[in-house]
């Protein structure tokens, strides 16, 4: 597959698009979902589940690209965990508030490239299983 984290990244300096619909969006068609189903289904995941309290956007739209695409918990589980890992170990966490620095003062990675990495990351793991 030819990659399209720059694709997910142009939806998400749009404007147009949160983190986890910029994600989401940009695999629907791997995922069976027509964008503005998956456009609605991702909604309020942006920001960290809507108050980047959680898990960063962009990597709850990998996980709903996932779990569309392996249609198994068994092998959807281990891929993003997968994603996870690997998005952890680049930026130093998975957190959304942690990543924007809210509290410490230290961003840790910009929206757009958290955008960059999960979809980097859920292609190489799309593309081993």
């Amino acid at each position: 597959m030819e990659s399209r984290k720059e694709a997910a990244v142009a939806r998400k300096r749009s404007g147009a698009y949160n983190c986890a619909q910029a994600v989401a969006c940009t695999y629907c068609d791997l995922a069976g979902l027509d964008e503005e189903t998956m456009r609605q289904a991702a909604s309020a995941y942006g920001l960290g589940l809507g108050c980047m309290e959680g898990t960063c956007g962009a990597l709850t739209g990998a996980a709903l690209v996932a779990g569309l695409v392996c249609k198994d918990r068994a092998q959807a589980m281990p891929l993003m965990k997968g994603v996870m890992m690997r998005f952890r170990e680049r930026n130093g966490s998975t957190i959304c508030k942690e990543l924007k620095g809210i509290g410490s003062g230290v961003v840790l990675r910009p929206c757009n490239d958290c955008v960059a990495d999960a979809a980097e990351f859920l292609e190489e793991a799309l593309a081993q299983r």
